[in-house]
């Protein structure tokens, strides 16, 4: 960070620590990441950090209130250049895509976040941005229904969960390949799947 990141004013402060995050778990394993390492890449003391939050857990709660705004409001954009509800589908899902490849930190906390035992704050964030999301996803379907673009049987929440987690298995693979390079291509084939899976053939 630059010299100038010490004299910001404390909305901003909060940001940009949150984005450090972000890039730092890009970088490598998201527990492993100390409040040390955060001041350090941002040039400032710990003492500075704590002052805007008390501990490290909230500060994962803002990492993952930070990541639900964003991705939500993403795709939200993407649905709106959309013309009909498969087509809406299709841009949630290379939205969603492009943020992954654009932070590839964020699955790598997000899914820690999933394995714990513990029912933390930031725990309950990942749980409301899904919840957040389905709901999106499943207006989305029921509209397609409406409309003739989805076959009349596809179960709403069984079509939705299967959108989630293609994505999810196409992060994990990225993951465990050390790459996103072929992330975005990949994701129009499975979606092409996926879409013929659920459009009604009348």
């Amino acid at each position: 960070m630059d010299e100038q990141t010490k004299y910001l004013p404390a909305q901003e402060r909060r940001r940009v620590t949150v984005e450090t995050v972000v890039e730092l778990a890009a970088e490598s394993n998201p527990n492993d990441i100390t409040t040390a390492a955060i001041a350090k890449r941002m040039g400032l003391t710990q003492g500075a950090l704590f002052r805007h939050f008390p501990n490290k857990a909230a500060l994962l709660q803002a990492v993952m209130e930070w990541v639900a705004e964003r991705l939500l409001a993403r795709v939200d954009k993407a649905v709106q250049k959309a013309s009909s509800p498969l087509a809406c589908l299709e841009a949630m899902f290379m939205a969603h895509v492009e943020f992954v490849a654009e932070h590839p930190g964020v699955p790598r906390m997000l899914f820690g976040e999933l394995q714990s035992a513990e029912e933390t704050a930031p725990k309950l964030a990942v749980r409301t941005l899904i919840r957040l999301y389905s709901e999106r996803l499943q207006h989305q379907l029921e509209e397609g229904k409406r409309c003739g673009e989805i076959a009349v049987h596809v179960d709403i929440r069984a079509a939705s969960n299967l959108f989630i987690g293609s994505i999810q298995g196409l992060v994990m693979q990225s993951l465990l390949a050390g790459s996103v390079g072929h992330l975005r291509e990949d994701a129009q084939l499975v979606f092409a799947i996926y879409c013929r899976g659920i459009r009604s053939t009348l």
